[in-house]
């Protein structure tokens, strides 16, 4: 397993240094929860390598839907995503994959899967091409030789185990997590671009309202789960926004370059709220959505509530966290189960 986790880290290394600069249009490629903190730009990469997850899709597609994923395998995959953090400093993208499998739960519709959610639909090509989701298939490659080592692990799973696993990884929380999520069976069941939020829209507040409120979430979890944005960094070439390097990120680790939101990128803490609170440091990132979480007053509330009590906005991460990864997911048994001892 460590040889396969080392081969997909040298690709997603050689990926970085071959991809080329980003076009006039990589702006609208902003539209996500993380804006492509670690992507790649879109041209040259979505084309072929995201066939990698597709190329398992036929095996899964019938025992997905009418199989749990096996809880024995979850804990182990458990252990390799960690080795795999420890080895590639991933926690920004995997964190970015779990949260844009979720994110386009829309709560007006009941069918799944319909309405989104987390359903493993971000394998598929289709989907991967969306603005939103630059870059997340060097995230994929990262996390694929995993789920062939464990083929009764759903992707649904997979990637809200990931993304979990990287939050405590990086000092976050534990999360409640539940698993037993089932898989989509094809591209003709992703869901239509557009669901995910905008980093620098005309009205911040209310984009973020639109958005959450349409997955089910509240005013506290749209500013707890914005506290996120503690970890990983945001790259002018390939999402629009943000410095090419500050005196945080010209070292790496990883890749060199980009504008973080916090001194220390890949570390959970509540950092965050107390940076953009005090927008002291020219050299960390403000986003519009960002800045509106200080400037909106009900907003505001919890903003300052975290930035003043790491321990309350951990609390409050964690529920919204565990919100998030459930949304629109089918699970069987019906109720999930847990892979905590």
């Amino acid at each position: 397993m460590a040889e396969r986790l080392a081969a997909a880290a040298a690709t997603l290394r050689a990926s970085a240094a071959a991809a080329p600069s980003a076009r006039p249009h990589a702006a609208r490629a902003s539209r996500a929860f993380f804006p492509n903190s670690s992507a790649r730009a879109r041209s040259g990469l979505l084309a072929a390598p995201s066939r990698l997850p597709q190329q398992k899709a036929r095996a899964v597609r019938c025992a997905a839907v009418a199989k749990a994923s096996d809880a024995a395998q979850l804990k182990a995959a458990r252990e390799d995503i960690r080795e795999l953090l420890r080895t590639t400093h991933c926690h920004p993208i995997l964190v970015r994959l779990g949260w844009h499998d979720s994110g386009t739960y829309d709560k007006n519709i009941e069918e799944w899967p319909q309405r989104g959610g987390a359903n493993g639909s971000l394998r598929f090509d289709v989907e991967l091409k969306h603005g939103a989701n630059a870059g997340l298939i060097n995230a994929l490659k990262l996390i694929q030789p995993i789920k062939d080592k464990y083929p009764s692990i759903t992707y649904a799973d997979l990637f809200q185990l990931a993304s979990a696993t990287a939050i405590e990884e990086a000092g976050g929380p534990k999360i409640p997590m539940k698993y037993g999520r089932a898989d989509v069976t094809g591209p003709e069941q992703c869901p239509p671009e557009g669901k995910l939020p905008d980093a620098g829209p005309t009205s911040p507040a209310d984009h973020l309202r639109e958005v959450f409120y349409r997955m089910g979430l509240d005013d506290k979890d749209i500013v707890a789960l914005s506290g996120a944005h503690t970890l990983g960094r945001s790259r002018p070439e390939r999402s629009g926004w943000g410095k090419p390097e500050t005196k945080y990120t010209k070292n790496g680790p990883g890749a060199p370059g980009g504008q973080s939101w916090t001194a220390e990128w890949l570390k959970f803490d509540n950092s965050y709220f107390k940076e953009i609170k005090e927008k002291r440091d020219q050299d960390l990132l403000v986003l519009p959505t960002d800045a509106a979480l200080f400037e909106d007053p009900a907003f505001k509330v919890y903003a300052e509530k975290y930035a003043a009590d790491q321990e309350a906005f951990f609390k409050d991460y964690a529920e919204s966290h565990a919100k998030l990864s459930n949304l629109g997911a089918k699970f069987n048994p019906p109720q999930g189960f847990s892979v905590d001892d």
